[in-house]
């Protein structure tokens, strides 16, 4: 239990976002540097690739089909079988140095999402922002330093954020009904020897669970904030953590090589790769977008 498993020997500069599809038993995810999307089917090993018009970041599934992607120049729905993006919205059109992120979809449907200062990564320009199904925007929450993975709680009670170059995972109060935040707090700070908080999931216990930048490692927090596990890797940048298999205890870790010297990489030949890790414990089914 908790070995780790090169699955997928893919080198991603920077992949992220792994997120699994029931129905066709298979794993999705992204290189943020390279924009290409990729799944990988564990039961057969065939692997595909896919290089969309927008430089997607983020991937969200869609309940009317297809995807709902996070894309450096604002958010879209991507068709996966014509591979073409059709734009929806950028609030930063008119401010270049920040763009979103990662985001998530809650139980209601609706995508939530955060943003960052893509040339001052320690300045607090991120934003927390609500798309509804009818596809208009609303912000949640400012003054994030670098808004990077997301989760929220089994019932919906709570919503995660890792803020990375704070060093710490935010909570807050979250309004299913509303889709609105309150009761801003540190969930649990990350000591800087053990790198930055990047991808957040949260499973079916309710647990916590974030990817660490230079870390070595992924952990989990019960809901007060206290350490349960850690996983350590053999990679030094963690970037993404998402649950899937049969049983949803699989744990897909993506990672990266951004950034590492040609003697790292020669140190660490499953940096960049896709990971798994099989778990005593479930994640749950990400919910999907609820836009016509």
């Amino acid at each position: 239990m908790n070995a780790v498993e090169r699955l997928v020997p893919i080198h991603n500069e920077m992949g992220e976002t792994p997120i699994w599809v029931e129905e066709e038993q298979a794993i999705y995810w992204v290189d943020t540097v390279t924009h290409g999307i990729f799944r990988y089917d564990p039961q057969n090993a065939q692997q595909q690739s896919f290089q969309p018009d927008l430089p997607v970041r983020a991937l969200c599934r869609r309940a009317a089909g297809g995807w709902l992607v996070v894309t450096d120049s604002g958010l879209a729905f991507w068709n996966q079988e014509a591979n073409t993006c059709e734009f929806i919205v950028n609030p930063y059109a008119d401010q270049p140095d920040v763009q979103f992120n990662d985001g998530m979809i809650d139980r209601q449907g609706r995508l939530i999402v955060g943003s960052f200062n893509h040339t001052r990564l320690g300045d607090p320009d991120g934003e927390l922002f609500r798309l509804d199904p009818d596809l208009s925007l609303h912000k949640l929450d400012s003054r994030l330093i670098l808004s990077n993975g997301i989760g929220v709680s089994p019932d919906s009670r709570a919503l995660y954020v890792a803020e990375m170059f704070a060093q710490k995972i935010t909570a807050y109060d979250y309004d299913a009904a509303t889709g609105t935040v309150s009761n801003r707090r540190t969930f649990v700070e990350i000591p800087p020897e053990h790198g930055k908080p990047d991808g957040v999931t949260v499973d079916s216990a309710g647990y916590v669970w974030t990817a660490h930048w230079d870390g070595w490692r992924v952990t989990r927090y019960d809901p007060a904030g206290k350490l349960e596990r850690t996983i350590m890797l053999p990679v030094k940048i963690a970037t993404c953590i998402g649950f899937g298999g049969a049983e949803m205890n699989d744990l897909y870790i993506t990672t990266a090589w951004y950034n590492l010297t040609a003697q790292e990489r020669q140190e660490q030949p499953w940096a960049g790769d896709l990971l798994r890790v099989k778990t005593d414990v479930r994640g749950l089914p990400e919910p999907k977008f609820a836009s016509a």
